[in-house]
């Protein structure tokens, strides 16, 4: 296939990852129509060969695949509801992140409005778009997934498809976006117990890259057990995960730091010891959050 045969896409939303993504296109060979409601965002686009749209409605009608990608699933539903005739039998790819629940909401209107529908999950920066190390998840229906699997790809990296539900895409987002700003809170939370104690950010940081170092090992022990329903313990227990929290929320409060966080995972795991589980694995504490929740 060469440049002039490459399928032309639309790109609703021009913040820094849609900038990004109408870019890539461009780059890659597409004729690619933007449209965004601040439209001098555009310009730079423009200036390299975009089409810029002054309606959504003319934005949709200049190619069979538009992307979208803005804030959350009620912007996206305010851009496109007025357009929704003009869309009728396009496909619509969401790359907006948002829960679950709103994914299959955004499916289950798009096909009543005889619109084709993929929802999208991006999970690297922006600057990775185009490049090797991008990755995006994708969910609905397979038959709209083999339909444009090519033009997606000109985004760079990976792109995997996880499923007819249109919701699975976002669930992955926001369970690995769970792991990266919880993990990214107790860091900035151990810098500020670390700076209490007069120790400088250089000086711990070297130490830090080897306890997150640890993480990949534990994330492939957790799964392993989760989906064996195996939680004997066989390195640290429950009990002995309360006692570390203990000690921490301890030092932390000594210095009048917040450790609300903290003490919210040490809720859990005292359910955990309560329940009779302090000499399980920590992997325990898996299904104690989903009965807290349930």
């Amino acid at each position: 296939m060469t440049d002039r045969d490459l399928p032309p896409v639309t790109v609703l939303g021009l913040g820094p990852m849609g900038r990004a993504l109408a870019g890539t296109l461009l780059a890659a060979g597409h004729r690619t129509t933007v449209w965004n409601r601040t439209a001098a965002r555009a310009d730079p686009l423009v200036a390299r060969g975009a089409q810029r749209a002054p309606t959504v409605a003319e934005a949709v009608r200049a190619s069979p695949l538009v992307l979208a990608c803005v804030i959350d699933y009620a912007a996206v539903r305010a851009i496109v509801e007025p357009a929704a005739d003009a869309l009728a039998g396009r496909t619509l790819v969401n790359l907006t992140a948002d829960t679950p629940r709103r994914a299959r909401e955004m499916a289950a209107w798009a096909a009543g409005r005889g619109v084709d529908y993929l929802d999208g999950a991006i999970m690297t920066p922006a600057p990775s778009i185009g490049g090797p190390e991008a990755l995006v998840l994708y969910s609905g229906p397979e038959r709209l997934w083999h339909a444009h699997r090519d033009s997606l790809a000109s985004l760079g990296g990976a792109a995997h498809w996880l499923g007819t539900d249109p919701g699975r895409a976002a669930a992955h987002d926001v369970a690995l976006l769970d792991i990266f700003w919880t993990a990214m809170t107790g860091i900035a939370h151990a810098f500020a117990l670390a700076r209490a104690e007069g120790i400088t950010g250089d000086e711990l940081a070297p130490y830090a890259h080897g306890i997150v170092g640890l993480l990949p090992e534990s994330i492939d022990d957790l799964a392993r057990r989760l989906d064996a329903g195996d939680h004997a313990a066989e390195v640290s227990t429950v009990a002995s995960t309360a006692a570390g929290l203990a000690h921490i929320i301890e030092a932390a409060e000594g210095h009048g730091i917040d450790a609300g966080t903290l003490r919210a995972a040490a809720t859990a795991v005292a359910r955990a010891v309560a329940a009779g589980h302090g000499d399980d694995d920590f992997s325990r504490l898996v299904p104690v959050y989903a009965e807290a929740g349930a």
